[in-house]
């Protein structure tokens, strides 16, 4: 049925792709594009028609063979709850989650505990990272980046989050309102020294969708480095960036995370960081040298092997990679293509950009795997994988988390891929967004925008009634 689909969609598509591309060949200024008619195939030939809570975790249709069985494997193991055990899993001995699958229920975003129990949530995982840092940015002693608000028996968690809202009533000109609910961390149960919250930065940030992650690493990153060279609408107040971090003993373009300060998945620091499960890359407990270590509480926990191989942790990346993208939904319906055509019009696409391409050889995995099939695609990703300045006054700080990774500062974020965001609420029963969940719907999200966003903010506030739902319906189309 997939591939029926598929072969419905592809003439239409190659000739979308053409005319897109002879627009960008005569040097046409991007907010000045005809909107194209469809983008119904998100990934190119790895995009699936999927509308159910699988839409984010099936194989892109090319995969078949040993590619298949291997997807299967990693899909087993990005599942599977780990135990304490080494030989069945190794987890901890502190945690944030069981499984990836306990934080990104489905391939996409867990319902946040933030929400659900007020913080550290009470099941073995917390659906969520808190990341720590002197206000200089250095790191605390007994501790590391990532609090781990979880433990096996017979070790403490090394604390425990909770979070209070402040809610606050605004007014759109025509007098709807809404409301933004601003969220203030307080960590309790300190394993160790009791940190003062005022010697304190603290972010939450619960997990992304792992929708287009193969495609996100077959990018052409020349496309994307010139993107950012000409990312500059100063009516608008728009000046995107590149983030270059050094990862794996080399200077590489970030394009993975929050604030784009990974070059690869980070398969092996999640198992790492997020489950303390060793392997090859991170070859240490994560709570090796904390006082409870020193204080005799691993004592009969066997070191002498990793706890998971790197040719496992590649049958993830594999996993990973070959997800498909679930295609654009109700397309011809006039709200959404009204929709469609209010968010060109709020400038959303100055940042959030409808068409990139991937490079001609595809993603290559973590050991050696090539995956030619990601290559010379035309994707509608809905970002441009820059750095943007997204404010700091909204209701106090407004989304400065004051955590600088690689050349990212604490104001700065990637800006988000729109793909599969409008399933969301099907995979993973919830319309919580933003890096930290305090957006409850799209409304809360766009409204949450700032710095280089502002502009856009505000045409999307000064809109009417209808036009800002319809808006959302085509939010809710990706």
């Amino acid at each position: 049925m997939i591939m029926r689909y598929l072969r419905k969609y592809i003439y239409s598509f190659c000739l979308l792709s053409l005319a897109f591309s002879s627009c960008t060949d005569e040097g046409i200024d991007q907010q000045y594009v005809e909107i194209p008619e469809g983008f119904a195939l998100s990934a190119g030939t790895a995009t699936n028609f999927m509308t159910s809570s699988k839409a984010y975790d099936f194989e892109a249709s090319w995969v078949s063979g040993v590619y298949s069985t291997r997807f299967n494997d990693g899909d087993g193991l990005y599942d599977d709850v780990r135990t304490s055990s080494n030989q069945d899993g190794g987890l901890g001995p502190v945690y944030a989650g069981y499984s990836c699958g306990s934080c990104h229920r489905n391939a996409g975003r867990t319902k946040p505990t933030l929400w659900s129990e007020g913080g550290s949530g009470s099941y073995g995982f917390s659906s969520m990272l808190v990341y720590i840092t002197r206000r200089n940015g250095a790191f605390f002693q007994n501790y590391g980046r990532v609090l781990h608000d979880q433990a096996i028996y017979g070790v403490e968690a090394e604390g425990k989050l909770s979070v209070k809202y402040d809610y606050q009533t605004f007014s759109f000109p025509d007098g709807e309102e809404y409301e933004l609910c601003k969220p203030t961390y307080t960590i309790t149960e300190w394993y160790a020294d009791s940190i003062r919250p005022e010697d304190l930065f603290c972010t939450v940030r619960i997990p992304l969708r792992h929708v287009g992650m193969g495609q996100m690493m077959a990018l052409d990153q020349k496309e994307i480095e010139a993107l950012a060279a000409k990312s500059n609408y100063p009516e608008y107040g728009i000046s995107g960036r590149c983030n270059y971090i050094n990862e794996r003993g080399a200077l590489r373009l970030g394009l993975s995370g929050n604030k784009a300060q990974h070059a690869d998945l980070t398969v092996e620091l999640g198992f790492s960081s997020d489950m303390g499960v060793t392997n090859s890359r991170y070859p240490e407990e994560i709570c090796e040298g904390q006082l409870q270590m020193d204080q005799g509480s691993m004592m009969g926990l066997s070191y002498d092997q990793l706890d998971v191989s790197t040719e496992d942790m590649e049958d993830v990346d594999l996993y990973m990679h070959c997800l498909g993208v679930p295609a654009r939904r109700n397309v011809n319906d006039p709200q959404v293509k009204r929709g469609e055509q209010m968010f060109y019009e709020a400038k959303c696409h100055l940042c959030h950009v409808t068409t990139l391409h991937t490079r001609p050889r595809g993603a290559t995995l973590l050991n050696g795997t090539e995956l030619p099939w990601l290559g010379n695609q035309t994707i509608h990703p809905y970002s441009d994988f820059l750095l943007h300045d997204m404010g700091s006054e909204i209701m106090g700080v407004g989304l400065n988390d004051n955590y600088v990774s690689g050349l990212a500062r604490g104001n700065e974020w990637r800006t988000t891929p729109l793909w599969g965001i409008g399933l969301q609420e099907v995979v993973n029963g919830h319309t919580y967004f933003l890096h930290d969940g305090r957006a409850r719907n799209f409304i809360e999200a766009i409204m949450w925008h700032g710095g280089e966003a502002e502009a856009s903010k505000n045409l999307f506030k000064n809109m009417s009634k209808e036009d800002r739902d319809a808006m959302v319906a085509f939010l809710n189309s990706l």
